[in-house]
Formats: structure tokens, sequence, C-alpha cells
């Protein structure tokens, strides 16, 4: 796995997306303590608020983004986006009422909606072998999981001696540190595209996405990924200092048992998906998920918490580490920005309903009851993702072209009746079913 480091524009890029999530972790704790410290006993329901906040910019505006991007240059589009990051952290440790969170929020995860999908899209392009791009989904995985792990951790420590507001400043930091990186890696050029009205480029990668069976299913599967994900990022404060009467720092050694957790599959994952197909690994996952949230209202104590959070995040990693390769083998490398940009914006809508949800039943019915309902929902998008997402999901098909005149340059290249790879395209605006 670490051989995928060797690649020297790959290893800015890793190493921007590290100090970055550092930097994100400490706020997400902060955040959570500075819900707490504004509104008290009902922080996951102003958390929750503010995290569909952040999923309405993420739903309505990646897209957009995506659609901008394709005109601008990768580096000069990237270092933006961290730039605004950054900007808008620095705010937020003086914030002394909710609304203002609120405002901060969308800001700060507009810049994400932008910066997410593109770096991701940059990739595939820097490494072009499967394996390697696997393990560096792998890495970018366990990077992400910092997030929720190594963060944490350090901001236990920070919170020692420092107050929570003082984390956000190591936000800030790893911002500017993440554009500096960006600054200085070689980006490859990115594919031609047939110029398109903007509107259309807007559309583009949520109309693939419809038409793609396999990512029919993923969106689906998303459903379980959001139930048992906001269960976890929304109540985990509220379940730490209400239901068992702990401190701040038991708030984030929670948060690290998920990181755990998710960065133990991520590591497995390279061996596991060398002797298993995506699909039933990642439907492993998500049910691994939705069970462990089913078990929430068993738990007594901080280290039962830390243990089903492990076992939560390990089903999250099987889950979303393989991703990236499901939207490469679904599009053209022209295509790939605005597909990765609609996965996240159709993803990031199944969060949008569970994180209010979240809070909100578990403000006013319980944190249990608010685990059963998540659950519920989960189970559900599990058991549609078999109707959706095919068993035999073939990447070569045979099809042919009746709409297309005989002497037309695909027809000359393949024959009449062939196969090969399909993705949606101009001459592939539909799933083909075999001729």
């Amino acid at each position: 796995m670490l051989s995928t480091l060797g690649n020297p524009t790959f290893r800015h890029l890793f190493t921007a997306q590290v100090v970055a999530l550092v930097g994100t972790g400490l706020a997400t704790v902060a955040l959570g303590l500075l819900a707490w410290q504004l509104a008290g006993d009902t922080a996951g329901a102003v958390l929750g608020t503010a995290l569909a906040i952040k999923m309405v910019a993420y739903v309505t505006l990646a897209p957009v983004a995506a659609a901008i991007a394709e005109r601008l240059p990768r580096r000069a589009f990237l270092v933006a986006m961290d730039l605004i990051r950054a900007g808008v952290i620095a705010f937020l440790p003086f914030v002394d009422q909710v609304w203002q969170v609120y405002v901060l929020i969308f800001s700060l995860q507009a810049a994400s909606a932008g910066f997410t999908p593109a770096f991701q899209a940059v990739i595939p392009d820097v490494l072009k072998d499967e394996g390697d791009y696997t393990n560096a989904l792998s890495l970018l995985r366990l990077a992400e999981d910092l997030e929720q792990f190594a963060s944490p951790m350090l901001a236990a420590a920070l919170l020692t001696v420092v107050s929570f507001p003082a984390l956000f400043a190591g936000t800030v930091a790893g911002f500017v540190a993440s554009a500096l990186l960006v600054v200085t890696a070689r980006l490859p050029g990115r594919a031609a595209a047939e110029p398109g009205h903007f509107w259309a480029d807007v559309t583009k990668g949520i109309r693939i996405y419809a038409a793609t069976p396999r990512l029919r299913g993923l969106m689906v599967m998303e459903a379980a990924v959001a139930a048992a994900g906001a269960m976890v990022l929304v109540n985990t404060v509220v379940l730490v200092q209400a239901r068992l009467g702990l401190g701040e720092e038991s708030v984030a050694l929670a948060f690290a048992g998920f990181g755990a957790g998710s960065m133990l599959a991520a590591f497995l994952l390279p061996r596991i998906l060398g002797r298993l197909q995506d699909r039933p690994v990642m439907i492993g996952g998500a049910a691994l998920m939705v069970a462990g949230v089913a078990m929430v209202p068993l738990v007594a104590n901080l280290v039962a918490l830390i243990a089903l959070w492990a076992v939560i995040g390990f089903g999250f990693s099987l889950t979303q580490t393989p991703i990236g390769r499901i939207i490469n083998r679904s599009a053209r490398e022209a295509d790939r920005g605005a597909v990765f940009a609609a996965q996240f914006a159709l993803s990031h809508a199944c969060w949008l309903v569970t994180y209010p949800l979240a809070g909100r039943i578990g403000a006013g019915a319980g944190l249990s009851a608010a685990a059963l309902t998540l659950a519920v929902i989960g189970a559900a998008g599990l058991s549609a993702v078999w109707h959706l997402w095919p068993a035999d999901d073939r990447t070569i098909l045979p099809h042919d072209h009746p709409e297309l005149p005989p002497d037309h340059p695909h027809l000359a290249e393949h024959g009449p009746h062939h196969a090969h790879a399909v993705v949606i395209d101009d001459l592939h605006r539909r799933w083909p079913k075999a001729a």
C-alpha cells in the first residue's frame, strides 16, 4: 500500500489531505463542544441542524462547483477552495449565537462542495493502474479517519491545557498547509471534454448516475450509511455527556473509537478487494453499520460505546473506500469529475434527511428511539440494493446500436453487434441490453 506514495504527485496530494483532515478533526470536536456551550442538553438538535445545513450546501452546490471547476485550472481551483475554508474557520471561535454557527457552516461547506469532488477526480488521473488506485483509496480512507481518531486524540490532549475555541486555530493551519502542498504538486491535465452548455454540465453527472445500474444501487446503499453515520456524528456528544455523565475528553475518545474501526478496515481492504468483488464487500459493511446502530440502546458505559462505534466505523470504511473504483469503472475520464460531484451531492442528500432526524428524535423521544428509527431506515435501504445493483455486474456488455447509421465510426470500429466496456456517454445514453 505504501508503495503508492512513491508517486511524487500523489504523495503531495495525500499529505495535503492529511494535514487538512487533522485540522478538520479538531474542528469536529470543537464544533460539538461549541454546540454544547450554546445549547446544553439540546446540543444534539443544534448540531443536527448545523450538519443538515452542511448537507444543503453539498447537495445544491457540488454539481455547480464541478461545472465551474471544469472551466478553471485544477491547481488554482483547489487552492482557492482551501483558502476560503481557512478564512471561514477563523471566525468560528468568536460566535455567541446559534444562527452565526449556521451561517459559517454553510459558507465552509460550500467551499468543501467544490474542493472534495475535484480532489477525488484528480487521483485516478495520477494513478492509472487499478491496483495503485485501490491502494490510494485505502490510504485516503486512512487519512480521512484521522478526523475520527488521531485528531480527537490530539484534541483530548490539547483540551487539558487550552479551551476548545483554540482548536479552531489548528483547522486554519491545516487548510493553509493543504493549499501550499497543492501548489507544489504537478497535477496532470484534464481530459478534453466536448464543449457544452453550463447547465447541461451541471446535470451531466447526475444523468450518468441515474442511467447506470451499479450507481443507482450505490445511491440506495448510502441511505444505510447515512442512517448509521448520523447517529454517531450527531448524538455522540449527548450520549457521552448527558446519558453517561462524562466530560469533554470522553467525547473525543468515543469519536476515536469510530475512527479506529474505520482505519482497520481501510488497512485490510486492498487484500479483501483482491479476493472479493466490490458489491458483496460494500453490502457487508452496510449491514454491519445497521446492526451496530440497532444495538445503541444497550450501551451502558464508555467502553461499550467505543467498541460499538469501532464496529460501525469498520463497516463505514467497507462501504465508502471502494466508491472511487465504482465511479472510475462507470464514467469516461472526461466525465469523472461530474460523476464524483454527483456522488458527493446525491449521497449527502441522504445525510440531509438523517442528520436532523437523528438530532430531533434524539432530543424529543430519546436516544434509543433515534437509534432504532435510523436502524430501520438503514435496513430498508440495504434491502433495496439487492434489486437495484445487479449481482452480475459486468463491465463489458454485448449490445448493438440500431439508432446509428451503418457507416458511423463507432460501428466501423466495433462492428454492428459488439461488446466493450460500457459507460453512459453520447453514444450510450441508456444502459444497453444484450443484443
